[in-house]
């Protein structure tokens, strides 16, 4: 039997408006998913896709329900375990790739480590490995404003294999790619998945990002309508 490594139970979200009116974004959700495999939760603008990533990831406290990361219930965690648990167990990419400016590509990268604890000489070299990883080695010394977007977001998805976490969140990573640079950041999730063996779980309404993956969840106002295996 494969591994579940992060387990939902009965998850639900409201939000309430600026017309005083209560709106449930997430309903009463419960999903498993396995490790070392490539999940792809997919859906309409406003099907609660990423509110759900944002509390199985921690981001995010739900009204009711459990998230379990390999049975350890992070929401019950304080704020502060929290993000510990986070920044060691967890990488995150976005749609925006989040660099900030005025660091190199590997200083982007090393940051997280630092945070950790890990020395700067120690947090370059990986680095510069993390970066040879994603077919970034001749852009080590540069500033954001000196890479194209896909590069940018090849250096974000290193940086969020930085400090070694077993699950990488990806909210929309190639929203703001051209179809070129989005196939070609499909092919890297594959690639690092098996040679770090780390599991992926992708918010995104790219269909072809649904192709790549092992598992996918639909989802539709709020709730899980299918799930896929291939």
């Amino acid at each position: 039997m494969e591994d579940i490594i992060l387990k939902a139970e009965n998850i639900s979200r409201t939000f309430v408006n600026l017309q005083k009116k209560k709106l449930t974004v997430v309903k009463n959700v419960s999903m498993e998913i396995k490790q070392n495999k490539i999940t792809v939760i997919v859906g309409a603008s406003g099907a609660g896709k990423s509110t759900l990533m944002h509390i199985l990831s921690g981001l995010d406290r739900p009204d009711a329900g459990r998230a379990l990361i390999n049975n350890i219930n992070i929401l019950a965690l304080s704020d502060d375990k929290l993000a510990d648990f986070r920044n060691r167990n967890i990488g995150f990419v976005f749609q925006f790739h989040h660099l900030l400016p005025e660091f190199t590509a590997a200083e982007n990268i090393a940051i997280p480590m630092m945070i950790n604890g890990t020395p700067l000489k120690v947090a370059l070299k990986k680095a510069g490995v993390l970066l040879t990883s994603v077919g970034l080695t001749e852009r080590y010394d540069h500033k954001p404003a000196e890479l194209s977007g896909g590069e940018q977001q090849r250096v974000a998805v290193a940086r969020a294999l930085a400090n070694d976490p077993e699950i990488i969140f990806a909210d929309e990573p190639t929203g703001n790619l051209d179809s070129a640079n989005s196939e070609a950041m499909h092919r890297l999730f594959v690639e690092l998945r098996d040679k770090y063996k780390k599991t992926f779980i992708i918010v995104t309404h790219n269909p072809e990002l649904m192709k790549l993956a092992d598992e996918v969840f639909e989802m539709k106002d709020g709730e899980i309508v299918t799930y896929l295996t291939q």
